[in-house]
């Protein structure tokens, strides 16, 4: 049997669903509110090197198509000094909530050994977010050294032990321990010029106040086409794209070298781990553009997809690797 509800009772059960009702878009006003998509205000990219290098063209284009993915500013930030110590110093510094990120490269894993007493170590103190690519060096010298090829320069250098120089974009970078891999399984040696960055040595290359250097091939490729700099060989396993008629190491009389250069993202430890991740696919998504992957490919760049755990085993096996490199060349911090 049904009983009628008294209208008092109808009352209080209008008044409690209106309640509750209230309170169930009161929780979904408050949870979008506190859960606002990452992220929320400018993210600044810290590149520990100089403007004009291959991190921070490559970390600007990354920049600009992460402003585009989030409706967000993502800007970059040259903070260059001692082989890259000096802007990772800063971030490592920085708070980890994901508004403060650093570009990382070949010199980060060679300075955990190289560079006593770092005030912050990589794997400790960073977050792997995601690689982005590598590509291959140029050996090139000012052109009126009289040697021919790779060869000549070894048999010049050995005849006079230390009258030749080489520049590097600073102590601890890619350039620099490249070049003593090259002087490590060629028995020479050459005077070693660090700058603060690549730049500023590739211009003392063209003008002859330096005689060699090892550069990347997105930034020395148009000196060697305009016959500023003359391209002896390159670092890779095989022939550059850019320069398909100049040999590789290998080939022009250093069997087994092989060097390139890596470019990658970490952030502050402690940065959230929505944050990673939410990076990390829209920078997945970003590299497997055509439009990405066919400009970065004319600079010579290879695009590089990793998780955020395949950077991390990826940093961990550099270290170890150029940890190998310093030993077995004897390279210090001094010029």
């Amino acid at each position: 049997m049904k009983y009628p509800t008294p209208p008092a009772a109808k009352r209080l059960l209008r008044l409690a669903q209106g309640i509750t009702l209230s309170t169930i878009a009161l929780a979904c006003i408050s949870t979008s509110a506190g859960s606002q998509a990452y992220p929320t205000h400018p993210v600044k990219i810290i590149v520990p090197f100089g403007p004009g290098g291959p991190a921070d063209v490559y970390s600007r284009a990354v920049a600009q198509k992460l402003s585009e993915t989030f409706k967000q500013t993502f800007f970059v930030e040259n903070r260059p000094g001692a082989g890259s110590a000096v802007g990772t110093d800063a971030a490592a510094k920085s708070t980890g909530d994901g508004y403060t990120l650093l570009a990382v490269a070949n010199s980060h894993t060679t300075n955990e050994t190289l560079v006593p007493k770092l005030p912050y170590e990589l794997l400790r103190d960073f977050v792997p977010l995601a690689a982005l690519n590598y590509s291959d060096m140029i050996f090139a010298i000012h052109p009126p050294i009289p040697a021919k090829d790779l060869r000549d320069l070894v048999a010049i250098a050995k005849q006079k032990p230390g009258a030749m120089n080489y520049a590097s974009a600073g102590i601890g970078t890619g350039y620099h321990m490249s070049a003593e891999l090259f002087k490590s399984m060629t028995g020479t040696n050459f005077v070693h010029v660090p700058y603060k960055n690549s730049g500023a040595a590739r211009t003392d290359l063209i003008s002859g106040q330096v005689q060699m250097m090892i550069d990347s091939t997105t930034t020395m490729a148009p000196n060697v086409r305009a016959g500023q700099v003359r391209a002896l060989a390159t670092t890779g396993k095989t022939r550059s794209p850019l320069l398909p008629d100049v040999p590789t190491m290998d080939e022009a009389g250093v069997p087994g070298y092989e060097a390139t250069l890596w470019l990658g993202l970490v952030a502050p430890k402690g940065t959230p781990t929505d944050a990673v991740e939410t990076l990390n696919a829209a920078i997945g998504r970003i590299l497997r553009s055509d439009e990405i992957k066919e400009s970065w490919s004319k600079l010579g760049a290879e695009i590089t997809i990793m998780t955020p755990a395949e950077f991390e085993r990826f940093l961990q096996r550099d270290i170890k690797k150029w940890a190998e490199v310093v030993k077995l060349s004897g390279a210090t911090l001094d010029p």
